[in-house]
């Protein structure tokens, strides 16, 4: 089966994410393989097609924090100053989950990655699935993540139900993610956004 391309019809990616399907989706980084974060089957089917190690975690794209907030608890006021600097932004923050998060999403662990991206194709979305989507870079694991949909297609055609053709991704570099789950702000992976802007922006200082 050929994997479905669309761009203006967000409803029907909407209706397959609904239905437990896999799309792939673009953002200000890089393309993410998208599947419903309460369904923990569809969450596997990510992990069966990137031959993904079910050890390692998957964020879940929102719109905001109010999104955030379904599925995450004992938000620190942190999260809502960083979210207001720079979401939606390449920016992903590691809070503690809520149970209604599948396990198989944080991979067995109490904490969470939420982001929202910077593309509105993709925020159309999340809005119309009704859902955050459990999304990790559209790549097989340990290969270049896909920016563009011929390098999309080149892992995963006939393989997911969909892809969305958002163009080029402007950035290439993978968002910044910040731990918020301890007594000081740490980022565990550094993309755009650096402690100094983070600062500049926020007056929040973040570890290294």
């Amino acid at each position: 089966m050929k994997t479905i391309v669309t761009k203006d019809d967000i409803s029907l990616a909407a209706e397959i994410i609904k239905k437990g399907g896999l799309v792939a989706v673009p953002t200000e980084t890089v393309y993410g393989l998208s599947a419903d974060g309460f369904n923990a089957d569809a969450v596997e089917k990510i992990y069966e097609v990137k031959n993904r190690p079910e050890t390692k975690p998957i964020n879940l794209l929102v719109t905001g924090m109010e999104d955030a907030e379904k599925v995450c608890e004992d938000i620190p006021e942190s999260a809502y100053i960083l979210a207001q600097a720079f979401w939606p932004g390449p920016m992903t923050m590691i809070l503690k989950k809520r149970d209604s998060v599948p396990s198989v999403v944080s991979a067995g662990l109490d904490t969470l990655g939420v982001r929202a991206p910077k593309n509105d194709l993709t925020l159309a979305l999340i809005r119309k699935s009704g859902v955050p989507l459990a999304t990790p870079s559209a790549n097989i694991s340990g290969m270049e993540s896909g920016k563009n949909l011929e390098e999309v297609l080149g892992y995963f055609d006939g393989k997911i139900e969909c892809v969305i053709d958002g163009g080029q991704c402007t950035s290439g570099v993978a968002s910044t993610i910040i731990d918020l789950t301890g007594p000081v702000p740490k980022i565990l992976r550094l993309g755009e956004l650096t402690p100094e802007i983070i600062r500049d922006r926020t007056k929040i200082e973040v570890k290294l």
